[in-house]
């Protein structure tokens, strides 16, 4: 299983790469309520009409987290929101393969809790590697991600170069 945090599904979403992936990941995608919520509550973006698509169509499953003792845990321990408190959470509860997270804290949170993570650029570099995408189009999607997101330079060079290097 793949669980998503609501900012790394927003900016795949944003950049036009959630359906592509969702396609290719071989693997159960899902989000915990608050982060349906964080995602398509009230909102009428594309990047939210994209998301409530996928979730209308189950290619995304929204799952209540049971363990909420370990929800506020997290929420405390690492001053995160609830929306990333529950993707980790969840991910722990279902033994999920991977978390798609690209909040500091959360990356941390997954670290000291032993959680496999990625982040929107991970995908992205992931998915132009894999032959997905082509160069001209994931240098325009690591451009997009770089105006929506929060990465620092270096983060965003190497991403390029290691796009780059795929034939």
């Amino acid at each position: 299983m793949f669980v998503f945090d609501s900012s790394t599904l927003i900016l795949i979403a944003k950049i036009e790469l959630l359906d592509l992936f969702l396609t290719e990941i071989g693997m159960e995608a899902a989000i915990p309520k608050a982060v349906e919520n964080e995602c398509c509550g009230g909102k009428k973006t594309l990047d939210s009409l994209i998301i409530r698509k996928a979730l209308d169509e189950s290619r995304i499953k929204a799952k209540i987290v049971r363990n909420r003792k370990l929800v506020a845990k997290l929420e405390e321990d690492f001053s995160m929101g609830r929306g990333e408190s529950e993707a980790i959470a969840l991910a722990i509860e279902e033994r999920a393969l991977l978390v798609g997270i690209d909040d500091k804290d959360g990356m941390n949170a997954c670290r000291l809790s032993g959680v496999p993570f990625t982040t929107a650029i991970g995908i992205l570099v992931r998915s132009r590697q894999k032959g997905l995408i082509g160069r001209s189009d994931a240098l325009i999607k690591l451009s997009a991600l770089a105006r929506y997101g929060w990465y620092k330079d270096a983060i965003l060079e190497d991403a390029r170069l290691r796009m780059e290097e795929q034939p």
